[in-house]
């Protein structure tokens, strides 16, 4: 599933810089997660970024977008062509929240 950032979104702006797939924006309201570009952090953290800094702990997981850590790796992989990131099954808990 993807991230996403409730309402009770400050508009601090602290979870834009740490997404490293930049699908955080500033929405009209609040801050929001591009659900096609989140990857929750799988190949970078052990947790989401965003969540990590957020002060007021509004970037939660989007229920109603479960995926599996074999797709958002996928995504990861597509959104970052330059990089190499080590294969899904060597994965630790430093680079995905699915593993412990």
């Amino acid at each position: 599933m993807s991230t996403k950032i409730t309402e009770e979104c400050i508009n601090c702006g602290a979870c834009e810089p740490e997404c490293p797939n930049q699908a955080i924006t500033q929405g009209p309201d609040i801050f929001v997660i591009d659900a096609a570009r989140c990857t929750e952090c799988v190949g970078f953290h052990g947790e989401e970024a965003c969540a990590a800094v957020c002060p007021v702990d509004c970037c939660i997981p989007d229920t109603n977008n479960e995926e599996k850590e074999a797709v958002l790796y996928e995504r990861a992989k597509v959104l970052h062509p330059e990089q190499t990131l080590p294969p899904l099954e060597q994965l630790t808990s430093k680079l995905s929240r699915f593993r412990s």
